[in-house]
């Protein structure tokens, strides 16, 4: 990226590059996407081929649409060298953040999308998504027949929970929550049969249904992680006895929420001391 970057925009300035990150490799959370939407932004801000849109005082900032339509171009290549043939969901995700809908390669931004509570749990079951894509293709080639209906109807489950999830914030009802646990029932279930699953997030479906939750893959699958959906009257009880039960497993867990802002420039000042510190020991 670097090289590209330089033939295309002049000779780069002398710079350090210091990676820091929480996420996980490897598990599904588009951690190759955000080094490579980080990495692009970074790039083009020190070529001069995008502005530094951090004023005097300002603690965050972020690009103008046009900048972001770039810095994304650029990431979703570095995608390219990492995954050979990805969607581009992942490094649009990281460049405009919030909720996406994807869709014979267009990609469209979702406005209207509550912030959804999910427990996301890290199966620590390492996977390539190359290779997992690979054998989704292979499958489709062999059971043209099976795997297309499967396919249709996975496309009809998204496009069904994107019609629940914009109606929500207009009408929050708890009815609402049902649907999207048997959605994500139905899509977990599709995913095993196009070949994604893995022994450990059948487990992980299994202890969460114990405590009444829905579980699915999250990412590839062939391991990496799953997301659960809390309802917001889910018992913190049934909460804890869900995560202990998954660390058990040999499982980590987190208790978040979807939807986050995209690419953003930090001033220094703005960082915490722990990230701070992790750059200092680079």
């Amino acid at each position: 990226m670097c090289l590209a970057i330089s033939a295309k925009y002049g000779d780069i300035p002398s710079v350090d590059i210091l990676v820091w990150s929480e996420l996980p490799t490897g598990a599904g959370l588009g951690s190759s996407a955000a080094y490579a939407v980080c990495l692009a932004a970074a790039l083009l801000t020190a070529f001069g081929a995008i502005s530094c849109p951090l004023k005097e005082g300002d603690s965050t900032a972020r690009w103008t649409e046009e900048e972001l339509t770039l810095i994304n171009s650029w990431a979703f290549q570095g995608e390219r060298v990492i995954h050979g043939n990805p969607s581009g969901v992942d490094n649009a995700v990281g460049t405009w953040g919030g909720a996406l809908r994807y869709q014979s390669g267009k990609i469209t931004p979702l406005k209207r999308v509550p912030m959804l509570r999910i427990l996301l749990t890290n199966t620590k079951v390492p996977r390539s998504t190359k290779v997992l894509v690979a054998g989704v293709k292979e499958k489709i080639l062999k059971f043209p027949a099976i795997m297309n209906p499967v396919l249709d109807s996975i496309d009809a489950i998204s496009q069904e929970c994107q019609s629940v999830l914009e109606a929500m914030p207009a009408n929050p009802s708890p009815e609402n929550y049902p649907v999207l646990e048997e959605l994500f029932d139905i899509n977990q279930h599709h995913l095993n049969v196009i070949g994604v699953g893995h022994p450990s997030l059948d487990r992980l479906c299994r202890v969460t249904a114990s405590h009444g939750l829905h579980s699915k893959l999250t990412g590839a699958g062939g391991g990496g992680c799953g997301i659960t959906l809390l309802r917001p009257d889910t018992s913190p009880l049934a909460v804890e006895a869900a995560k202990r039960d998954l660390c058990a497993c040999g499982f980590e867990c987190w208790e978040t929420k979807i939807g986050a802002p995209g690419v953003t420039l930090h001033s220094s000042s703005s960082l915490s001391a722990e990230v701070l510190h992790a750059l200092s020991q680079s």
